[in-house]
């Protein structure tokens, strides 16, 4: 169990304010990140098959789209070894600084490349290498900006600070869509597709600025202040989280399944499919950004009601859930009315998404021991968003041509989802009234390190001296 030094303070003895400034650096940093990261998958549903990926068949381009929008997160838990390594080593805020810098500056040059029609072939592959640099930032960034919150929580409040980070990918969406829709006020119609769509991606630079102030103003956490008080950094993190906690890093990876599926069937194709029915883009933009802010409410509520009843019993809740509302949701969308769209869409990110997307973060913090928890919890979380995440809206959009626009089959994509992170929550230890860092196999492992280490001859002694 980690023990209280000078430079460590038990949970009790952390100041207010240092647990509300971390909370904000956690909550502003992973809005930042967010808003750049799904700008590009609202664009790429929006303008990026035209001006970047032009073909004779209009599918053809937007799944060209799509395809970089998920190839970056094949890549993210790339990102995800790499900084969760710097992370378990030097410490949860450099690389926050880190993963902050290189997102942002890769956004503000998303928004510099020139087109297909200025620089041929060029443009995509441009886009393409910024959209994996988004990726391998983000791959480090979630993990680090989670164990912020949730390391400077007290024991009774894991889950609403652990939900905090997690409003950051609602923020940033919603976020994202009011530039758009400001962006398409000022620059309507052709202006949009020529300049408008860039304005959201250089502005970001502002936004950068912003959070490396406030992050730079926050210190480390208290887990890892402890592990470096105690000399108990892994030497290669990876591989002690493989050898130690493969088992965790397989239900982390199983649990990521429908939180990462349905937020981008959600966010991402829901936009191009309500447009390609006929809806009004503004329209869908703007329920978009109505159901993401008040899905903040929504995840903090879950994010508390598990610090009352445990995160499993919310989580798979919330899967059940989904798993009755994803085709019923797909009907009001091809209902025609624009109200029973908005309802849709206002009900996955108000009352459907929250219950398990508020917990997927605190539930996979609570797996790790402290010297390993960045880079178990960001490898699990980042390996089920390049399985299923970033491909959901590839794959939904393939389904329905191969299927003549029949919405069932990509409802029946969702559900299957939804029956892995059943099976594999079942099997995570819930640990929401136990303290952090205190978990049953955090000792025994010490005890048996200190003893690889105690040499042959002082056994020898002790045993004469027995």
């Amino acid at each position: 169990m980690t023990t209280t030094t000078a430079s460590s303070p038990s949970p009790t003895e952390i100041p207010h304010k240092d647990r509300t400034r971390a909370l904000w650096g956690s909550a502003i940093g992973s809005t930042i990140e967010w808003y750049d990261y799904f700008l590009y998958g609202t664009m790429s549903g929006l303008v990026f098959g035209p001006l970047f990926f032009p073909s004779n068949d209009p599918i053809v381009s937007q799944l060209l789209a799509l395809a970089s929008f998920a190839l970056a997160f094949l890549i993210r838990p790339i990102g995800g070894i790499i900084f969760s390594h710097i992370g378990d080593r030097i410490g949860r805020k450099r690389t926050l600084v880190m993963t902050l810098t290189l997102m942002g500056l890769t956004t503000v040059a998303i928004g510099c490349v020139p087109s297909y029609a200025t620089i041929g072939v060029a443009a995509p592959i441009l886009l393409t290498l910024l959209r994996l640099l988004q990726g391998v930032a983000l791959g480090g960034e979630w993990g680090g900006g989670l164990l912020l919150a949730v390391e400077y929580a007290p024991k009774g409040k894991r889950g609403f600070y652990g939900a905090v980070p997690q409003i950051g990918a609602l923020l940033g969406l919603a976020l994202g869509n009011f530039a758009v829709v400001l962006a398409g006020w000022v620059f309507p119609g052709d202006l949009f597709l020529s300049i408008g769509w860039r304005i959201p991606f250089i502005a970001s630079i502002a936004l950068l600025l912003l959070g490396l102030w406030i992050r730079h103003k926050v210190d480390e956490t208290p887990s890892f202040r402890a592990v470096q008080a105690q000399g108990k950094q892994e030497r290669v993190p990876i591989a002690a989280t493989l050898r130690h906690h493969w088992r965790e890093v397989l239900i982390a990876t199983g649990a990521k399944f429908i939180e990462t599926s349905t937020f981008f069937i959600f966010a991402t194709f829901s936009i191009t499919y309500a447009v390609s029915l006929g809806y009004e883009r503004s329209f869908v933009l703007n329920m978009v950004l109505i159901g993401s802010l008040l899905g903040v409410s929504g995840m903090l509520f879950y994010g508390r009601l598990s610090d009352a009843i445990g995160r499993k019993k919310v989580f798979m809740g919330g899967t059940i859930a989904v798993i009755l509302f994803i085709l019923p949701y797909l009907w009001l969308f091809n209902s025609g009315n624009p109200l029973l769209l908005a309802i849709g869409i206002i009900v996955s990110f108000f009352l459907v998404w929250p219950t398990y997307g508020s917990l997927i973060g605190t539930l996979l913090a609570e797996s790790f021991t402290p010297e390993v928890r960045y880079t178990g919890a960001s490898l699990g979380y980042q390996l089920g968003a390049a399985i299923v995440g970033g491909p959901a809206p590839l794959i939904a959009t393939a389904l329905l041509a191969a299927f003549g626009g029949n919405y069932v089959p990509v409802g029946m994509f969702v559900i299957a989802c939804g029956v892995v992170s059943l099976i594999a929550v079942a099997f995570a230890k819930e640990r929401y009234n136990q303290d952090l860092d205190d978990l049953p196999d955090t000792q025994a492992r010490a005890e048996e390190a200190q003893s690889a280490t105690t040499p042959v001859s002082s056994i020898r002694t002790e045993g004469v001296e027995a």
